[in-house]
């Protein structure tokens, strides 16, 4: 998450692409629930959460002492998936995301590991046993310290290695009808790379061209197995650069996408550009625009009419579980989010599922500051990693119970006129509250 306030900062030269102006309906008196169809989850990776970590890009990072905290355990989800899963179930959703670590399950070349698949195995199993979904995320910004020695993403054969890997997981899990995700948020996959010196900037587009080649090519193989996947490569939607930064990868695996996965966080506006840039290591300070997530929706529901969308990560930072110091709650900002998600569905948009990022706080890619769970962990001074629930959980549990908020309800922040998240569609045909 803290990339995605990198990628503001790096192309908000890039501000303003236009797009025509769509009339939309006028604000209904009552919002609809979105159904008993709609795909209520909560989302985790394995490297942030699960703690025991082995030898990979992201371990060798904190090693060198390129990251702001220890690494330590995490929340040791390896320990407390158990009840970590239980705690998804006591919230009314039924996707679990998580991820399979390369690096767990094959620790050497041409070596699997009967260990990790087990864990996953374990894991997986709990999940569909309390009435879950798996969403499994192949790659989440993580691969083997071996593959660092070959040159990561700088290598051509990465690809090859790549698909060895993630065709012995879905051969391994297909059969449990998981929800995919091929990569995590893709660009920003290659900006931290860059950041952290595992790449070149002139490597960047060799591995986006890579990836797409993994994906269209790991697409084709789980389909192969699993009729009627969805599938995925989920983008973290930049306010103001979307298409400049984005759109470039997903043209590339446009063919082969059954949902736009989509991860909204932040909003934009004109004022806030230099606040965001300033804020790029207190990610709690930056503006949140809950009514953003309608835009990001609305900007992939043109690009691809009709296709599936899915908000596969959305969240609100706090700084070390403290309160905002606007006085914004976790609940508020949750509320107000499904809100403008229900908004959105009503005025025609195809999405089928929302993931809240995440279950508890995890290792923020390099710090334990940013704290964005339901459930707030005190890694650094806790010892037992309690689980601690915050105003968010009640509300989640409320909302997945009802399909949503209430049909009277009205946002506790009114949305901000010609927003950078869609400017075109802000200032020309704003969203509205009915008064």
């Amino acid at each position: 998450m803290r990339l995605r306030a990198l990628c503001v900062a790096v192309w908000a030269a890039a501000l303003l692409p236009s797009s025509p102006a769509f009339a939309r309906p006028e604000p209904p008196a009552q919002v609809a629930p979105l159904g008993s169809d709609f795909l209520w989850g909560v989302a985790a990776s394995g490297y942030q959460s699960e703690g025991h970590a082995p030898d990979s890009n992201w371990s060798r990072y904190v090693a060198a002492g390129k990251t702001d905290d220890p690494y330590r355990d995490s929340v040791d989800f390896f320990s407390h998936y158990a009840s970590d899963i239980e705690l998804a179930a006591g919230l009314g959703v039924q996707v679990y995301r998580i991820s399979v670590e390369w690096a767990r399950v094959q620790p050497q070349p041409g070596v699997w590991s009967a260990e990790g698949f087990r864990f996953y195995d374990n894991v997986i199993g709990k999940i569909k046993a309390a009435g879950m979904r798996p969403m499994i995320t192949l790659d989440h910004w993580v691969f083997p310290g071996w593959e660092v020695d070959r040159g990561g993403w700088h290598n051509p054969d990465m690809v090859a290695d790549w698909l060895a890997n993630a065709r012995t997981v879905v051969d391994r899990y297909a059969a449990d009808n998981p929800l995919w995700v091929t990569f995590n948020e893709p660009t920003v996959y290659g900006l931290n790379e860059l950041r952290h010196g595992g790449l070149q900037a002139t490597d960047v587009p060799g591995m986006q061209d890579r990836l797409a080649q993994a994906h269209n090519a790991i697409y084709d193989h789980i389909h192969q197995l699993q009729p009627g996947a969805m599938v995925t490569s989920n983008v973290a939607y930049i306010p103001a650069a979307e298409d400049v930064v984005n759109k470039p990868f997903i043209d590339k695996i446009a063919d082969k996408l059954d949902y736009v996965g989509i991860d909204y966080y932040y909003g934009l506006t004109p004022d806030t550009v230099t606040a965001q840039i300033d804020n790029l290591t207190k990610l709690w300070n930056n503006p949140l625009q809950p009514e953003g997530i309608y835009y990001a929706l609305q900007h992939y529901s043109r690009q691809f009419p009709g296709k599936p969308l899915y908000i596969v990560e959305n969240g609100m930072p706090t700084e070390n579980g403290n309160p905002r110091a606007d006085g914004y709650t976790r609940g508020d900002d949750l509320r107000d989010t499904i809100y403008w998600i229900q908004r959105a569905k009503a005025d025609g948009m195809n999405v089928i599922g929302y993931n809240y990022w995440s279950l508890t706080d995890n290792y923020e890619w390099d710090s334990y500051t940013p704290r964005f769970g339901l459930y707030t962990v005190d890694v650094l001074t806790d010892p037992t990693l309690t689980r601690n629930p915050t105003d968010a959980v009640p509300a989640y549990t409320a909302i997945t119970r009802n399909s949503g908020v209430p049909g009277d309800y009205r946002p506790t922040r009114a949305p901000q006129p010609c927003s950078l998240v869609d400017a075109a569609a802000s200032c020309t045909d704003p969203i509205t509250v009915p008064r």
